[in-house]
């Protein structure tokens, strides 16, 4: 063998080398890129079996809500009934004996009770009367002229004003005072 020849198997040596390394490479690749699919394939399940875990969660969220909203008033309810009770009790014994003072107390004694366990359940009347005209807490159904009363007061209750836990639940039916030098001569406007 000349030099030539051996140079050629040498070269032709490093070239099968390079094919093996290069066969290694991608034998190695095609292992990491099963790997990574499998991984892949691994994700994909958990994140469709979080998906319907999450949807299995928000059904159940909603079942529950639905379930609480039905049954929120249960207590509240349970607290009035002993009102329908006596009111019912009123109404055989205004029958039955026709006595208006008896009547009258027993419906006083109810109401009050009534009132009772409405604060307790955070409803609350509150007094316009006598305070200033505020749009928040009043809707005036009419302007009287009154003399020695400053503009804007309310001098009528004509229906309770309610709050729940300090929200206004109905605004107070009230007439507002305007003071008889202050302006027109009309005696009565509505608002």
């Amino acid at each position: 063998m000349d030099d030539r020849d051996k140079k050629e198997k040498e070269i032709l040596e490093e070239k099968e080398k390079e094919l093996e390394n290069i066969d290694k490479n991608r034998a190695d690749l095609a292992q990491k890129l099963a790997d990574r699919e499998a991984e892949l394939k691994e994700y994909k399940e958990k994140v469709l079996r979080l998906a319907a875990e999450l949807e299995n969660f928000k059904k159940r969220i909603e079942r529950e809500k639905t379930e609480y909203l039905k049954f929120a008033l249960e207590d509240f309810v349970k607290e009035l009934l002993p009102f329908l009770d006596n009111l019912e009790r009123a109404v055989a014994t205004a029958r039955e004996s026709r006595d208006i003072d008896k009547l009258v107390e027993g419906l006083e004694l109810t109401l009050s009770s009534y009132t009772k366990t409405l604060e307790r359940f955070g409803l609350k009347a509150f007094v316009a009367e006598g305070k200033k005209f505020d749009p928040k807490l009043h809707e005036a159904l009419s302007v009287q002229e009154q003399e020695g009363v400053e503009d804007d007061i309310v001098i009528k209750d004509l229906l309770k004003g309610y709050t729940l836990h300090e929200k206004v639940l109905r605004p107070a039916l009230v007439i507002v005072s305007k003071n008889i030098g202050s302006d027109s001569g009309q005696e009565e406007t509505s608002a």
